[in-house]
């Protein structure tokens, strides 16, 4: 790796988490990163990836906390086992199976989503009308056994499923649903780094640096986010689902 690599990795670790803290996606920055500029196998490029979205989802989390924002509980106890479980076999499917047709799936799954979550226009879910009956938790945590097979598996695209999940069906705000995001990713990519660790499919130098911009990126927009309400959360995550359908249909 030549030493003008560096930053270049740093600077695209920082939009991607970024990115990736408001809406999500941008592992569709990152993942040609490594397998284009510096040829890596797709496979090792998504592990490698995972260790930069640890990094980011971490500070992440940290940056929601630091701003006052609660996460729901104990519900999100249970998201979590779920979250660990989904995680683990979703990165044990990672290291075999091809993901060529699962990305065309998606790809229709992100307009759909979209469309979910901007349904209302720009108004706004207040605080307290969040869906928490028994049923809707049952749902939830099956729901997110198989969010955290996804995400163990290929990752990228992860937070608008969690966000059509969390907005549109439990009816958080978007600042919770995302402090949500941002969380039960950090449970799901610990136990898909294992995985992968144990498999040697990482790249630890290019996942290092990957980490300190994701990390930068993932703090800043955390706090941002809950600073600038909904409104611009909604912009960005349209103009992301929008780019990620196309790039997942026809590339």
């Amino acid at each position: 790796m030549e030493l003008y690599h560096y930053p270049i990795i740093i600077a695209v670790g920082i939009l991607s988490g970024f990115i990736n803290t408001l809406a999500g996606g941008g592992s569709l920055i990152t993942l040609p990163l490594l397998i284009f500029l510096f040829d890596l196998p797709g496979s090792v490029a998504n592990a490698t990836n995972r260790i930069a979205v640890l990094a980011q989802s971490a500070l992440a989390t940290a940056g929601f906390r630091s701003k006052g924002v609660a996460l729901p509980t104990p519900y999100i106890y249970y998201l979590t086992v779920a979250a660990l479980i989904g995680g683990f076999l979703g990165a044990r499917m990672a290291i075999a199976i091809s993901d060529q047709l699962f990305n065309r799936i998606l790809a229709v799954m992100m307009v759909v989503i979209v469309i979910l979550t901007v349904r209302n226009g720009n108004k706004n879910i207040a605080v307290g009308n969040e869906k928490l009956s028994i049923t809707h938790q049952i749902i939830g945590i099956i729901a997110f056994v198989l969010i955290g097979m996804y995400g163990g598996f290929l990752q990228a695209g992860i937070g608008f499923v969690i966000i059509a999940l969390f907005n549109g069906f439990h009816h958080f705000n978007l600042v919770v649903t995302n402090y949500i995001k941002v969380f039960l990713i950090l449970a799901l990519t610990i136990v898909s780094v294992i995985v992968f660790a144990l498999a040697g499919e990482i790249r630890w130098e290019y996942g290092i640096l990957l980490a300190v911009g994701q990390g930068i990126g993932g703090w800043y927009s955390s706090r941002w986010s809950v600073t600038k309400g909904e409104k611009w959360i909604k912009r960005i995550l349209v103009v992301m689902v929008i780019v990620m359908a196309v790039k997942l249909w026809f590339f």
